[in-house]
């Protein structure tokens, strides 16, 4: 158990396709991130996708006021990273609400609720019906 796990944090949950990342958000940190107990950075494949994680904390000025442990799970390693996104987000609105409408303007605080379509009977796939042959 880290010395960051013993203090107060703030909880919240993203969400994305079906990836969830339950985001600990620990006041007074040095910037230090873990999802799934490994450094961001090694945990995500390309600069990309951390880049995409850690905006909230980019666009806020709060790169290394805060610590957080994230746990993630389902999804892709993208879903995984605009969930861990929107997560920050809002462990970063019970820090602060004053950076609510700076979030809201970069659409970090909506949920993304495009999930794969099912599949329907008589058709191959969510929408793709069999081949028509006319003779």
């Amino acid at each position: 158990m880290t010395a960051a796990t013993k203090s107060q944090y703030f909880y919240s949950a993203g969400k994305r396709k079906t990836a969830i990342a339950r985001v600990k958000l620990f006041d007074g940190g040095k910037g230090d991130i873990t999802i799934n107990g490994k450094a961001i950075r090694e945990y995500f494949p390309t600069n990309v996708h951390v880049e995409n994680a850690l905006a909230p904390l980019r666009i806020t000025d709060n790169n290394k006021k805060f610590n957080a442990e994230i746990s993630v799970k389902g999804g892709g390693k993208s879903a995984q990273s605009d969930a861990v996104r929107h997560g920050l987000s809002r462990s970063l609105l019970l820090v602060d609400p004053e950076l609510r409408p700076v979030l809201k303007r970069e659409g970090f605080l909506r949920r993304d609720a495009r999930i794969k379509e099912r599949k329907k009977p008589g058709l191959k796939g969510a929408r793709r019906a069999p081949q028509f042959s006319k003779r």
